[in-house]
Protein backbone atom coordinates (compact mmCIF):
# COMPACT_ATOMS: atom_id res chain seq x y z
CA UNK A 1 0.00 0.00 0.00
CA UNK A 2 1.63 3.70 -1.55
CA UNK A 3 -1.85 5.83 -1.65
CA UNK A 4 -3.54 6.80 1.45
CA UNK A 5 -5.92 9.98 1.32
CA UNK A 6 -5.19 10.45 -1.96
CA UNK A 7 -1.65 11.05 -1.23
CA UNK A 8 1.33 9.13 -2.67
CA UNK A 9 3.67 7.94 0.23
CA UNK A 10 6.54 6.54 -2.02
CA UNK A 11 8.12 10.12 -0.94
CA UNK A 12 7.58 9.44 2.74
CA UNK A 13 8.93 5.58 2.88
CA UNK A 14 12.44 6.66 0.77
CA UNK A 15 12.63 9.57 3.43
CA UNK A 16 12.49 6.74 6.37
CA UNK A 17 14.67 4.38 4.46
CA UNK A 18 17.56 7.10 4.14
CA UNK A 19 17.23 8.56 7.81
CA UNK A 20 16.57 5.15 9.19
CA UNK A 21 19.51 3.97 7.09
CA UNK A 22 17.34 0.38 5.79
CA UNK A 23 18.37 -1.14 2.72
CA UNK A 24 14.77 -0.65 0.87
CA UNK A 25 11.78 0.62 0.65
CA UNK A 26 9.64 -2.34 1.88
CA UNK A 27 11.90 -2.72 5.16
CA UNK A 28 11.17 0.46 5.73
CA UNK A 29 7.26 0.00 5.41
CA UNK A 30 8.30 -2.89 8.00
CA UNK A 31 9.99 -0.58 10.57
CA UNK A 32 7.21 2.16 9.36
CA UNK A 33 4.20 -0.20 10.75
CA UNK A 34 6.50 -1.59 13.64
CA UNK A 35 7.05 1.87 15.10
CA UNK A 36 3.29 2.76 14.79
CA UNK A 37 2.04 -0.06 16.13
CA UNK A 38 4.18 -0.14 18.87
CA UNK A 39 3.26 3.94 19.46
CA UNK A 40 -0.23 3.32 19.30
CA UNK A 41 -0.04 0.64 22.60
CA UNK A 42 1.90 3.37 24.30
CA UNK A 43 -0.31 6.54 23.83
CA UNK A 44 -3.98 7.81 25.56
CA UNK A 45 -7.17 7.09 23.51
CA UNK A 46 -7.36 11.03 23.05
CA UNK A 47 -3.38 11.49 21.82
CA UNK A 48 -3.79 8.76 19.70
CA UNK A 49 -6.94 9.62 18.09
CA UNK A 50 -5.85 13.28 17.48
CA UNK A 51 -2.51 11.81 15.91
CA UNK A 52 -4.25 9.72 13.68
CA UNK A 53 -6.63 12.52 12.43
CA UNK A 54 -3.82 13.66 11.28
CA UNK A 55 -2.00 10.90 9.45
CA UNK A 56 -2.80 9.50 6.08
CA UNK A 57 -5.50 6.40 6.29
CA UNK A 58 -2.71 4.12 5.95
CA UNK A 59 -0.17 5.60 8.73
CA UNK A 60 -3.24 6.19 10.90
CA UNK A 61 -4.42 2.26 10.36
CA UNK A 62 -1.31 1.41 11.88
CA UNK A 63 -1.31 3.72 14.86
CA UNK A 64 -4.91 2.89 15.54
CA UNK A 65 -5.42 -1.07 14.71
CA UNK A 66 -2.99 -2.40 17.23
CA UNK A 67 -4.42 -4.05 20.38
CA UNK A 68 -4.01 -6.07 23.23
CA UNK A 69 -6.43 -7.64 25.31
CA UNK A 70 -7.02 -5.95 28.73
CA UNK A 71 -3.86 -4.23 28.14
CA UNK A 72 -2.51 -1.20 30.40
CA UNK A 73 -0.38 1.40 29.12
CA UNK A 74 3.40 1.15 31.76
CA UNK A 75 3.10 4.66 32.30
CA UNK A 76 7.53 4.05 33.27
CA UNK A 77 7.99 2.09 30.18
CA UNK A 78 11.64 2.48 29.09
CA UNK A 79 13.08 3.10 25.76
CA UNK A 80 15.21 -0.11 25.21
CA UNK A 81 11.89 -1.75 26.30
CA UNK A 82 9.83 0.33 23.46
CA UNK A 83 12.74 -0.41 20.79
CA UNK A 84 13.14 -4.27 22.08
CA UNK A 85 9.10 -3.88 21.10
CA UNK A 86 9.71 -2.09 17.96
CA UNK A 87 12.75 -4.83 16.62
CA UNK A 88 10.45 -7.86 17.62
CA UNK A 89 6.95 -6.32 15.47
CA UNK A 90 9.54 -5.54 12.51
CA UNK A 91 10.79 -9.36 12.63
CA UNK A 92 14.69 -8.10 13.75
CA UNK A 93 16.10 -10.17 16.71
CA UNK A 94 18.22 -6.75 17.63
CA UNK A 95 16.69 -3.97 20.05
CA UNK A 96 20.13 -2.11 19.25
CA UNK A 97 19.50 -1.34 15.50
CA UNK A 98 15.68 -0.10 16.44
CA UNK A 99 16.84 3.26 17.24
CA UNK A 100 17.68 4.87 13.78
CA UNK A 101 14.66 3.79 11.77
CA UNK A 102 12.48 4.61 15.04
CA UNK A 103 13.62 8.81 15.17
CA UNK A 104 13.31 8.82 11.57
CA UNK A 105 9.69 7.30 11.73
CA UNK A 106 8.79 9.46 14.75
CA UNK A 107 10.09 12.18 12.82
CA UNK A 108 8.22 12.05 9.82
CA UNK A 109 4.98 11.65 11.80
CA UNK A 110 5.86 14.67 13.78
CA UNK A 111 6.11 16.70 10.17
CA UNK A 112 2.33 15.49 9.74
CA UNK A 113 1.01 15.93 13.51
CA UNK A 114 1.99 19.71 13.87
CA UNK A 115 2.74 20.75 17.05
CA UNK A 116 0.00 20.63 19.12
CA UNK A 117 -0.68 17.10 18.57
CA UNK A 118 3.02 16.78 19.07
CA UNK A 119 3.03 18.56 22.56
CA UNK A 120 0.14 16.09 23.33
CA UNK A 121 1.81 13.04 22.14
CA UNK A 122 5.00 14.14 24.24
CA UNK A 123 2.45 14.51 27.21
CA UNK A 124 0.40 11.04 27.13
CA UNK A 125 3.80 8.99 26.48
CA UNK A 126 5.85 7.63 29.29
CA UNK A 127 8.98 9.85 30.21
CA UNK A 128 11.49 8.15 28.24
CA UNK A 129 9.68 7.68 25.14
CA UNK A 130 8.71 11.06 25.31
CA UNK A 131 12.62 12.01 25.55
CA UNK A 132 12.98 9.51 22.59
CA UNK A 133 9.81 11.62 20.56
CA UNK A 134 11.14 15.16 21.45
CA UNK A 135 14.67 13.74 20.18
CA UNK A 136 13.33 12.92 16.87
Amino acid sequence: MTQANGADLRGYYQIIRQNGQLPTEAVAQSWNEAVLRTLGLNLDRKSKKQLANTLPDELAYYLKRTFWLLHFRDHNKSHDEFLKEVARRSGSSDPDCALIPTLAVFHEVKAFAGKDVSDSVTDSLAPELSELWQQA
